[in-house]
């Protein structure tokens, strides 16, 4: 067991369930269409992701991002959600797309889910933390309220790397003072029966634990967004 509490071959699935992509794997395009039934004056809620929000190995309109544009609607909370995210997406990536994602959609809510791919490759963490840095500052520039999405990397990267990897999203959150999910598999990184054949990326069974690790840190800034307000 590794120090974050779950096995090595976990550990490994788990990082590669971030959207590392396969050989000959395209990226998705994202889509500003909403992913949940809203008005048309609705506030937007972005998920800029990589393949683990991009329905990766799913049928379409089966991955966490379409189940949380479910539930809003179904606990009478009046957004629209757009999915911004990439399979394979880096920070350096998503730090290049925001700008003009932020100004097509003007979101209230942004969850950034990336971070992942750079470790998994490797890169420079001080680039990382720098890249989710300026993609959370822009956001909150644009008046997003922003949600962070943590993960962690497995032992053999190193437990220095491995170790500033995991705290640089809590690092960040307390920084610009965002919520935080410390790490998106909590609860089932262990659990084979919830990834795909691949053994990288969570099954469709798997979408609604995802969901339910994010909803408790995104639920609170539902009523303080802007225009955020319960459906009467």
């Amino acid at each position: 067991m590794n120090r974050f509490g779950y096995s090595r071959r976990a550990a490994l699935i788990a990082i590669g369930a971030v959207g590392w992509t396969l050989l000959g794997n395209i990226g998705l395009a994202w889509t500003a269409e909403p992913a949940t039934v809203a008005t048309l004056s609705a506030p937007r809620l972005v998920v800029l992701g990589d393949s683990i929000s991009a329905e990766y190995g799913l049928a379409r309109d089966r991955g966490w991002v379409k189940l949380l544009g479910d539930r809003l609607h179904s606990e009478r909370f009046d957004y629209s959600v757009v999915n911004a995210s990439i399979s394979g997406e880096t920070t350096s990536g998503g730090r290049t797309r925001l700008p003009e994602i932020l100004a097509r959609t003007r979101p209230a809510i942004v969850i950034v889910e990336l971070g992942g791919n750079d470790g998994l490759r490797g890169l420079s963490l001080a680039a990382t933390e720098d890249n989710l840095a300026a993609i959370v500052r822009a956001a909150q520039n644009a008046g997003a309220k922003v949600l962070l999405v943590g993960m962690q990397l497995p032992p053999n990267y190193g437990k220095a790397y491995t170790e500033r990897f995991a705290n640089l999203f809590a690092v960040l959150a307390k920084r610009y003072r965002t919520a935080l999910v410390p790490f998106f598999f909590e609860g089932f990184a262990d659990k084979l029966e919830f990834f795909q054949a691949d053994r990288i990326h969570p099954t469709e069974a798997a979408q609604g634990k995802l969901l339910d690790v994010v909803w408790p840190k995104l639920r609170p800034l539902l009523s303080d967004a802007r225009g955020g307000a319960r459906k009467s």
